[in-house]
């Protein structure tokens, strides 16, 4: 848990949730922030499995997960070019779209062209092509006076990306089982804030939404989490405009490393669906042990 990523905090969080729910299931648990040293502590305590808890960069792109498997440890959630794969965003989309499965219009462009000119019609959304949890992201109106001007902190190059209007809905995937439909309401934008800040946003389950729209969000989700070759966890977030139903539904992206705390959406989704949080990283640990 932790690491060096901008969801360091939600990490630790994350990590410090899971370990509790893990020792009550049963299991001896020992947690790691992980940093440069963590071959060699991982060597020193010798674990039947890794519960990855890490988010964003480092922990959910692929690279843990590429070290964990040199070093021959066991480990949960998705594997190597299934999490490099759903951490970029448009290679994800290229490999959702050729499934089927709609996505938002997108481009790839220098910071610097983007604070100096619309590189699209407005509205759009200027974010990071490979970071998570809203980190970064900049909404761009139809009214909007000039182009965005992004933070020294963005990335050189950044995605652009059509603007969806709608209603925020998100599924999580157990295995091959989508456990629910989730809407979530905010007063704005699902931002950083939004999702990790006491009262940010409020969690409707069952989504309140017609039967054949939460259908195929569950359906899409599961073959979004196929598509990307993920394993155990994901959750995959959507856009759904309903003026124009079923052709308003968009993903948004899928999340290899949902957050993971009693109150996160994907817990909440598996507690909806009897599973409660306990027995939900048993689920994750007992697939991983297997999966060897």
């Amino acid at each position: 848990m932790g690491g060096p990523s901008a969801e360091r905090e939600v990490s630790l969080s994350s990590g410090r949730e899971c370990a509790v729910a893990l020792r009550q299931a049963g299991y001896e648990v020992v947690e790691l922030d992980a940093g440069r040293d963590l071959p060699a502590r991982l060597a020193e305590h010798a674990p039947d499995v890794v519960f990855n808890a890490l988010h964003g960069r480092w922990g959910e792109d692929g690279c843990v997960q590429g070290l964990l498997e040199w070093l021959g440890w066991r480990y949960t959630h998705s594997g190597v070019l299934a999490s490099a794969l759903a951490m970029d965003k448009t290679r994800a989309k290229d490999v959702l779209r050729l499934a089927g499965l709609p996505v938002l219009d997108s481009l790839i462009a220098d910071a610097a062209e983007v604070r100096a000119r619309h590189v699209m019609a407005p509205p759009y959304v200027v974010k990071p092509n490979d970071e998570g949890s809203s980190v970064g992201v900049y909404i761009v109106h139809e009214a909007a006076n000039g182009p965005p001007q992004l933070s020294d902190r963005m990335p050189a190059r950044v995605m652009v990306e059509t603007y969806a209007p709608g209603r925020e809905l998100t599924v999580a995937v157990l295995g091959d089982r989508a456990l629910g439909v989730t809407e979530i309401v905010t007063e704005g934008w699902y931002d950083y804030d939004a999702k990790y800040k006491p009262g940010g946003s409020r969690h409707v389950i069952p989504a309140e939404i017609p039967p054949e729209i939460a259908a195929a969000c569950r359906d899409q989700a599961v073959r979004a989490h196929q598509a990307l070759g993920c394993r155990g966890l994901t959750r995959t977030d959507f856009r759904w405009d309903e003026s124009r139903g079923l052709g308003g539904l968009i993903i948004l992206e899928v999340n290899t490393q949902p957050g993971m705390t009693p109150t996160s959406l994907a817990p909440e989704q598996a507690a909806h669906a009897g599973m409660d949080f306990p027995a939900l990283c048993r689920w994750i640990v007992e697939e991983a042990l297997c999966r060897a």
